[in-house]
């Protein structure tokens, strides 16, 4: 597999996003990151999370913890959201519900000495949304790729006005 690969998000005809990235691994590594509260908060969200098919758990943003930028307006200190787990096989999958949307998955593969990382984020129809979203995990993955590579993070909501840009445009909107 080559080290190379779209950073953006491909959106299919379903409004399903689905974009990847390249960690070093190992595996279970990586699979820390998507399940261990304290380090997703590092780049995503906190919440404890039984690995329990069914298992519902909660999810927090601390949105000025992301590595900098001024918020945009509509976006509070932190939010939260309660979730479950609908498909585990550790630590290759994890699909929780997400909001009102048919929900995400992360698939881990290896890719020589990384690992491939794979995000589906299922059935986003609401436009707006959709662009908050591809641009969300696009940021939000570039803050993980830094984590796990050690390097500073990158400015996280400067990255978000911008990203939802370069998707709208991508996506025609």
């Amino acid at each position: 597999m080559s080290d190379v690969i779209d950073a953006h998000g491909v959106v299919d005809g379903d409004s399903t996003l689905t974009i990847q990235r390249l960690l070093p691994g190992p595996i279970e590594r990586v699979w820390a990151y998507l399940t261990d509260s304290e380090l997703r908060r590092r780049w995503l969200a906190a919440g404890e999370m039984e690995l329990r098919l069914g298992a519902e758990f909660e999810l927090v943003w601390r949105n000025d913890a992301l590595g900098g930028g001024e918020r945009p307006e509509g976006f509070g200190e932190e939010h939260r959201m309660t979730s479950r787990i609908t498909a585990l096989d550790p630590p290759r999958l994890l699909a929780i519900e997400w909001g009102s949307t048919g929900g995400v998955t992360f698939t881990l593969a290896p890719a020589g000495g990384r690992v491939l990382l794979t995000v589906t984020h299922r059935r986003v129809a609401e436009r707006a949304m959709l662009m908050n979203v591809s641009a969300g995990w696009h940021a939000h993955l570039d803050v993980l790729v830094a984590v796990a590579e050690g390097r500073p993070l990158p400015p996280f909501w400067p990255a978000w006005q911008r990203l939802k840009g370069d998707y709208a445009a991508r996506l025609g909107g």
